[in-house]
């Protein structure tokens, strides 16, 4: 019987230095988004890469077109910090080879700070959160967005100012 262990770990460690870098492009992602890097956002994807943000109110199409309603969206916030937990992720075969796929579901956090409101806090005023469903492709440049799609479950608004009172 033939002695299979030494590919049996060579492909093992081939799917840890996957999670790894899969890993490393989700936080890429929540990166790009925070900082407002559009570029690197867009970079993130295939070319053929789309996201869905209408359940956060949201559009949904290319890359390009999600980038540029973000970074309009966004603007209203001088403070974002989108924290990505729970991660699990799949691979998937792709032409018969295992790994050129995966899946990667994880919980999200984003508490935002309005801009220009006026006061010295820096606590967030507006939070929301939710779920990412993500799915990846191996490229000739490495792993790169195909889809996401955000579900957002909940979002608390900031609190309502009280009118002034005049005497």
């Amino acid at each position: 019987m033939p002695n299979t262990e030494p590919m049996t770990q060579r492909v093992e460690l081939a799917t840890v230095m996957d999670r790894l870098t899969v890993d490393a492009l989700v936080t890429d992602y929540a990166v790009a988004v925070d900082d407002g890097d559009w570029e690197a956002y867009r970079g993130l994807f295939t070319p053929d890469g789309r996201a869905d943000y209408r359940s956060a109110g949201g559009v949904e199409g290319d890359a390009r077109k999600v980038a540029a309603w973000l970074a309009e969206s966004l603007r209203l916030f001088s403070m974002r910090q989108h924290l990505i937990v729970n991660r699990r992720v799949r691979f998937g075969t792709l032409d018969q080879d295992t790994g050129d796929t995966a899946r990667v579901q994880a919980d999200y956090i984003n508490p935002m700070r309005l801009a220009d409101d006026g006061t010295a806090s820096t606590a967030p005023d507006f939070v929301c959160g939710g779920r990412y469903a993500f799915a990846l492709l191996r490229t000739d440049d490495g792993w790169r967005l195909r889809e996401v799609v955000v579900q957002e479950k909940w979002r608390r608004l900031p609190e309502p100012r009280p009118a002034p009172v005049i005497n």
